[in-house]
């Protein structure tokens, strides 16, 4: 069956307590998916492309400081906010452009697009300094680094540093976080989500998309598996279009994105088959994760191993969206 131009989203996954986190506070998350829903939908109901659905659909989690990127970026362990994101569309040639290590461009995925459509530039990956002075010639939105500020992520930056601590890979690497949530409800959570979106159009053409502020107290400098194509994101028309959120590290080490598409093309998987076994094999090597998998049909999947993830779909034809944070759907 074929769904028709259908749009996916995802706004983290992590240590989200239920019990802990008040219906009025989710319902301010949900709120936010559904906006980025109906955005990145009314393009693809007025006819237009995947990748300008996924990077309106993003933008619009990029300006919301509830997310981990664009406005919602957590800190570095030197207190500054560090953005990336990259973008793909799934035709022969993998068009995808990526950035890293912005500081002052209000909407990653924008340059991301950017640099993937512009025909002078022969990149599919640009940061830094250089990164931003290209933003700034195409005529990308420039603010000031203090835009980025939120009173609730800098006191996510400054608890971890009066705990002595910073972002411990060893740490996020040998973690039981089952056992530990079981003990201990008031397990600290610090931000180390992404957001991102999938969208296939009426020409069955496949885009991915994913930004983020990376983890709270990263190292300066840090590069994790958001711009990196193929870890968290990836689109090819054949298979599917993937974006990742959780534990960078575990992304890149096993190429997590592609790994999905990789299933359903050597081994016949269908889209939540490939997913959900990606994301249990994660688990097993001690990572938390979660993906959004979209096909050329429109059939979707939304596996994760943490406690909860925010993420969402729209079909065009149906015109409704559906959110969830826990396990039910809500509309």
């Amino acid at each position: 069956m074929n769904h028709g131009p259908t749009l996916v989203i995802h706004g983290g996954a992590g240590l989200m307590i239920r019990k802990n986190f008040p219906l009025e506070e989710q319902r301010k998350y949900l709120d936010a998916l559904d906006e980025s829903l109906r955005a990145g939908n009314a393009i693809l109901l007025a006819g237009g492309s995947s990748i300008d659905a996924v990077e309106t659909a993003v933008r619009v989690l990029e300006d919301c400081p509830l997310f981990n990127a664009g406005k919602g970026s957590v800190f570095t362990i030197g207190g500054k906010n560090e953005l990336e994101a990259s973008i793909m569309i799934g035709t022969k040639i993998h068009p995808a452009g990526a950035c890293t290590l912005l500081h002052t461009v209000k909407n990653p995925i924008s340059l991301a697009k950017t640099i993937l459509l512009d025909p002078k530039n022969p990149h599919v990956f640009l940061g830094g300094e250089e990164a931003e002075k290209y933003a700034k010639t195409n005529g990308l939105e420039i603010v000031d680094p203090g835009y980025f500020w939120t009173k609730s992520r800098w006191e996510q930056h400054k608890r971890r540093l009066e705990k002595g601590k910073g972002i411990s890979l060893a740490f996020e690497d040998s973690i039981n976080l089952p056992s530990l949530r079981s003990k201990n409800d008031n397990f600290d959570y610090y931000p180390k989500g992404t957001v991102g979106a999938v969208a296939v159009d009426i020409n069955g053409i496949i885009a991915s998309a994913t930004s983020t502020g990376g983890l709270t107290n990263k190292k300066d400098g840090r590069i994790g598996d958001t711009p990196l194509i193929a870890c968290g994101t990836w689109a090819d028309n054949e298979t599917c279009g993937v974006s990742g959120t959780g534990d960078g590290e575990f992304f890149i080490r096993y190429g997590i994105a592609q790994d999905v598409a990789a299933r359903m093309k050597y081994l016949g998987e269908n889209v939540s088959q490939a997913a959900s076994t990606v994301i249990e094999n994660v688990k097993k090597v001690g990572g938390e994760a979660g993906v959004i998998v979209l096909d050329k049909y429109g059939n979707v999947a939304m596996p994760f191993n943490s406690l909860g993830m925010y993420r969402g779909y729209i079909r065009t034809f149906e015109g409704v969206p559906h959110m969830a944070i826990f396990d039910e759907m809500t509309n």
